[in-house]
């Protein structure tokens, strides 16, 4: 007897900006190449622990707007919505955010334009396995390698469902079990974006002014912001040198200083050489919560 064919994604809606994103592909900056990855690499994680998946699984990245994708294939698919907050449909009924669901095969599942937040997560048993480029699955929309961003009609494999320590298949539906909680907190998403500021390596190319302001004022979130930075609107700040810097080697969550004085702060999908001075970095850590800020939220760079 053949067996059913394994489950895989048709989008049917691709949103604004749609992604594959796992980890990132880390430790190829010398080769010019970002490290991209989820933005919210909590709320990815969490995702996938919800689904039963490793925590370094592809899933789907939404911007905004949300997506829809049917389950190609007749076996039902143990998916999960979080990150942005929003509206989840399957096959045609509302369903639980924030929580595994199971949707069946031939059915759709819709993420909905998001209601607070920016980017939502999609995580499925088994991730998205599109073909890796240099150990990542992740889109870089800088450098343009791994699955280019989503559009209608596309077709995205998945992975065997992950598997309980004896060897057996989890089972997908709710009265055969889950493979982990119900329900977790999920991150909120901040009113403000605070983010702890370690001065260097270029702050000397500042005025003490400027400095002053950095750590003071109250900046806002552009609406130019992207994957590559987050751009900022505020007062600008004065440089104390006006000759040209060298290009040098950039960081993810290094704080760039364009010719306009609006700090921009890098995300993963930053160039890895640059030639504006850089008056700080922010922490990995703290960068999580720039992935859900919508344009117009309060930033404010305090001395960490």
């Amino acid at each position: 007897m053949s067996q059913a064919p394994e489950p895989g994604l048709e989008v049917v809606r691709a949103g604004a900006l749609t992604t594959v994103q796992d980890d990132g592909r880390a430790g190829f900056a010398h080769l010019g190449v970002p490290r991209s990855g989820a933005l919210d690499g909590p709320a990815r994680r969490l995702a996938n622990r919800l689904v039963g998946n490793a925590q370094d699984a592809a899933v789907l990245e939404t911007t905004l707007s949300g997506c829809a994708v049917r389950v190609t294939g007749a076996r039902p698919v143990l998916a999960v919505v979080g990150g942005a907050g929003c509206r989840v449909i399957v096959d045609g009924r509302p369903a639980a955010w924030g929580a595994p669901v199971l949707v069946p095969g031939g059915a759709v599942l819709e993420a909905g334009p998001a209601e607070y937040g920016l980017r939502g997560y999609l995580a499925f048993a088994g991730g998205l396995v599109p073909e890796p480029v240099l150990g990542s699955r992740s889109a870089d929309l800088l450098s343009g390698l791994g699955p280019p961003v989503l559009r209608e009609g596309d077709v995205l494999p998945l992975g065997p469902p992950p598997v309980l320590r004896g060897g057996d298949a989890l089972p997908p539906g709710r009265s055969g079990g889950v493979p982990c909680a119900d329900t977790v907190p999920w991150p909120g998403v901040p009113a403000e974006l605070v983010l702890p500021l370690h001065r260097g390596p270029r702050d000397g190319w500042f005025t003490e002014d400027a400095l002053r302001t950095l750590t003071t004022a109250v900046y806002r979130v552009s609406e130019r912001s992207n994957r590559i930075g987050l751009r900022t609107e505020g007062p600008a700040l004065r440089r104390a040198r006006d000759d040209e810097l060298p290009s040098e080697g950039m960081v993810l969550g290094a704080v760039q200083v364009p010719p306009d004085g609006h700090p921009v702060v890098f995300l993963n999908d930053h160039p890895t050489t640059g030639g504006y001075p850089v008056v700080g970095v922010i922490a990995e850590a703290a960068l999580a919560g720039a992935a859900q800020a919508v344009p117009g939220t309060p930033v404010r760079f305090v001395r960490a």
